[in-house]
């Protein structure tokens, strides 16, 4: 390190250099630094590492997909949440495997240490306290990144991951001041950098709910919410899911509640006007839910512990930015929460995004050249959508120093394909959360097989670890070769099949039948199977192993209609798009469709055709464009003569 001046401070050239150390940040910091980049990880706080600011879980629908992908891919947050669960559940059991997923209480605190740690340990990767203010670039290239304590970093790339933390706001009914999650000052100068640059800048809402002191809870009127000593962990490297798990519980509101807090509606930031930004549309705060869902008289509270030594509880579905004493004047008609003790008051907060078609697909801007965006900043919501766009973004930051093509998966790949595809295709107008129900191929991309379907490129990219692949090899080759000798065992009507059966509640078979297809019928399973054989499971299978089996065996119909679905339409959509198309001269696009394509300007054809504002017939024109230019001449011509002649 060479002193200047003063506090102006130089370092030797990184590679990389991370702006924010939230769940995108850490999983960019450490992509990057595994696949041998010099990398820096700024953080406001070192303290606030990986800080869960709002609910002490991770996982659900489309979120616990995220993870599992994530881990596959060789990323970070299932290993550490796996050494830090509370309590684990599957749910949508009674549902089809597309939608089941993993949610887990987590230890917040120890979360926290232990992803510290793990960033501690990367060589090539240096963790310091400083905020970013200015992002220099020369050549329309990243050149250096200035803190606000004087030292600049000179780097070759830059990704911003500064989550709720630009401009932010917090809101207490009348009272607002500028503070981020964990009382800490906000960046100002980090936004008027990236606007400076030419990226614009929007403004959004979100909020957090009460914390509690358990000993103020009356558990006995409380709905007891056990967890899962038999579910399975997020991470295929994972510790054992604890057999002994904290509870959650639940209760609800009431027509009194709802009564306290229409009666400050006054104070309420969301409809006073103090709030301009847009909060996000499925976790909205309880003023909004009591106005969008008027008919309902309750309203579900999840009581959430954030650790395993403390008494602090989480209230789950009741974020609000009223004033402390109305949150609790309302608290305490809940049943259950009578005599309850506020420990940290709810607020709201407004904060800086930048709208994500700013991005490549790459997560790259198309501003700069090697700045890249991760995370809140590109307007989604949740701890799983931030950490697998810093791994994407932390990946391909390395390619591009190594002049390789961009990581780019597919909707049909991956969940974070859809995240992503979504972001910078359809931009935001509200924070984007991820579901299942986004995905239109959700069947092939199920939270058991994520491993399966992403551990291989992984390996290529050279984030899975041997232990990793070891064990994704011994999945993989014992599930192929499994339903091998399954579809060649036959058997023909008879005694010892029709008594197997007849045990199951089973018709007798009419023909023979393999044995997969005796497994398909809805009754059996493969373990039932297994066990009337007589043939003893191996012992050393890797978590998951004979669910993901029976999955591909009882669905294998539906699979192979998704997958000849995309097998149709991966062709034309993958179709590429030259990156200097000039819009403006496809006068037969609608003028809507030239000004949305001109402002996205996305890679290919599939983008254009999930585009609002490019209709069918758009896209057969741009089309018409891309194959036979000379052709579109000819109808432009065409055009231009009929309108002379009118």
């Amino acid at each position: 390190m060479n002193v200047l001046r003063g506090n102006d401070i130089s370092e030797n050239i990184y590679d990389v250099v991370v702006i924010g150390a939230g769940h995108a940040g850490c999983e960019a910091a450490l992509a990057a630094a595994r696949l041998g980049c010099r990398t820096l990880l700024l953080n406001l706080n070192l303290d606030m590492i990986s800080f869960m600011a709002c609910n002490p879980s991770l996982g659900g629908p489309g979120k616990g997909h995220l993870i599992r992908e994530i881990d596959a891919l060789g990323g970070e947050m299932a290993r550490v949440a796996d050494q830090n669960l509370l309590q684990i559940r599957l749910l949508n059991t009674g549902k089809g495997p597309a939608v089941q997923a993993l949610r887990a209480q987590i230890d917040k605190w120890d979360y926290q240490r232990t992803m510290r740690l793990a960033l501690e340990k990367e060589p090539l990767l240096t963790i310091r306290e400083d905020m970013a203010e200015e992002i220099r670039v020369k050549n329309n290239h990243v050149e250096e990144i200035v803190g606000r304590s004087g030292a600049r970093y000179p780097c070759r790339t830059a990704i911003v991951c500064s989550g709720v933390y630009m401009a932010a706001e917090i809101f207490l009914g009348d009272l607002h001041y500028t503070a981020a999650p964990g009382s800490i000052t906000p960046s100002f100068n980090l936004g008027k950098s990236l606007q400076n640059l030419g990226i614009t800048l929007n403004r959004f809402k979100t909020g957090t709910p009460p914390r509690v002191y358990r000993r103020s809870i009356d558990f006995s009127e409380l709905i007891l919410i056990p967890g899962e000593p038999e579910a399975p962990g997020f991470s295929m490297l994972g510790s054992k899911v604890p057999t002994e798990q904290i509870p959650c519980w639940m209760t609800y509101t009431n027509s009194k509640t709802h009564e306290v807090i229409r009666s400050n509606f006054s104070v309420a930031p969301i409809y006073s006007g103090l709030i301009k930004g847009r909060g996000p549309r499925y976790c909205p705060s309880i003023e909004d839910k009591i106005v969008r869902f008027a008919d309902h008289d309750r309203h579900p509270v999840f009581i959430e512990p954030e650790g395993a030594d403390t008494d602090e509880l989480y209230l789950q579905g009741i974020s609000t930015g009223l004033p402390p004493h109305v949150q609790l004047a309302f608290l305490q008609t809940i049943k259950g929460l009578e005599k309850v003790e506020i420990m940290r008051p709810a607020y709201a907060i407004e904060y800086d995004y930048a709208p994500p078609i700013q991005l490549k697909i790459s997560l790259e801007t198309k501003a700069v050249i090697g700045l890249f965006l991760a995370g809140q900043i590109n307007g989604t919501t949740g701890y799983e959508e931030a950490a697998a766009q810093g791994l994407v973004a932390g990946i391909n930051a390395v390619h591009l120093l190594r002049n390789e093509e961009p990581f780019v998966l597919k909707r049909s790949e991956a969940y974070i394909g859809v995240l992503i595809d979504d972001l910078v295709t359809k931009g935001v107008n509200e924070p984007y959360r991820l579901f299942t129900s986004r995905a239109e191929h959700r069947l092939l991309l199920r939270q058991d097989n994520a491993d399966l379907r992403l551990s291989e490129k992984g390996r290529q990219i050279g984030l899975v670890d041997d232990e990793h692949y070891r064990l994704y090899q011994a999945k993989k080759d014992f599930i192929e070769t499994e339903l091998a000798a399954l579809e060649k065992t036959r058997y023909n009507p008879g005694s010892h099949v029709e008594e197997f059966l007849a045990a199951q509640d089973s018709a007798a078979p009419k023909h023979p039948l393999s044995a997969l297809e005796l497994i398909r019928r809805p009754e059996i399973s493969y373990v039932d199977y297994h066990r009337w054989v007589g043939k003893p499971l191996p012992d050393d299978l890797p978590p998951g192993t004979i669910n993901e089996l029976e999955n591909q065996i009882k669905y294998a119909g539906y699979i192979a209609k998704q997958e000849q679905m995309i097998a149709k339409t991966e062709r034309l959509h993958d179709k590429p798009i030259p990156p200097d198309f000039d819009y403006k001269k496809a006068v037969n696009l609608s003028r809507e469709a030239r000004q949305k394509l001109e402002e996205v300007r996305p890679s290919t054809v599939g983008q254009v055709s999930r585009m609002e504002g490019v209709s069918p017939a758009d896209l057969s024109v741009l089309l018409l464009y891309l194959d036979r230019p000379d052709a579109l001449n000819a109808v432009k011509e065409r055009v231009e003569e009929g309108n002379n002649n009118e």
